[in-house]
């Protein structure tokens, strides 16, 4: 069951100022939007990687919103150095990734937060994508599991009125619906660590599964 506004807890940002707008965001996601979100099982401390499929502009809020913990989200790098919202992205500690140069000084610093404990949030599929033409998933999150040793917790975000639009996404009233597969601990194989996520974010779970799943 979806926890109710009453009963979420928000995280520490580690600045009054943050925790403001992380609760402003709150209320924006399940207020106007009307997020209904399972409890994402994140551990109380210790590192974890965060994926969902991404529908559309609002699905970063979203996950933040859902989540019992504060998020460093790999973020392009144009995107990250928009006017007016680059300092609110360096200081929610969002990790630039520059497709175009180098990707992998991102990588090391997603590496790094990881190593620190600290969980880190990604679109595997790369830009936003609906319905049916969805991309196979990038290797980089089974890379990040393996070198931090830590799982993956799959999301599968759906009900979004603007979907497969940016700004739409963030405007239009929606009735969201977020829901939250079991963690998923990958080995030495990619090719199946990254179908099984590529099933989880694609789909609302089946009920009852609630188990970790190793592959």
């Amino acid at each position: 069951m979806p926890h109710e506004p009453s009963q979420v807890i928000r995280p520490d940002w580690g600045a009054r100022w943050l925790n403001a707008v992380d609760r402003l965001n709150s209320a924006f996601c399940r207020g106007y939007h009307r997020m209904q979100a399972d409890p994402v099982p994140l551990p109380v401390e210790g590192p974890a990687l965060v994926v969902a499929n991404h529908i559309s502009g609002l699905d970063p809020l979203i996950m933040i919103a859902a989540s019992p913990r504060p998020l460093r989200f790999l973020i392009a790098k144009e995107e990250y150095e928009r006017p007016g919202l680059k300092a609110l992205f360096k200081a929610g500690g969002c990790i630039p990734v520059d497709r175009s140069g180098r990707p992998e000084t991102a990588f090391r610093e997603a590496v790094k937060a990881l190593q620190a404990g600290e969980v880190v949030a990604l679109f595997p599929e790369g830009g936003i994508h609906t319905g049916d033409k969805r991309p196979p998933l990038k290797r980089g999150v089974w890379k990040l599991a393996q070198l931090a040793g830590c799982p993956i917790y799959p999301l599968h975000i759906e009900g979004i009125a603007g979907e497969g639009r940016i700004v739409s996404g963030l405007l239009r009233r929606s009735r969201v619906r977020v829901f939250a597969h079991p963690p998923i601990t990958c080995f030495d194989d990619a090719s199946t660590c990254l179908d099984a996520v590529y099933e989880s974010i694609g789909m609302a779970p089946e009920s009852g599964s609630v188990s970790p799943i190793m592959v």
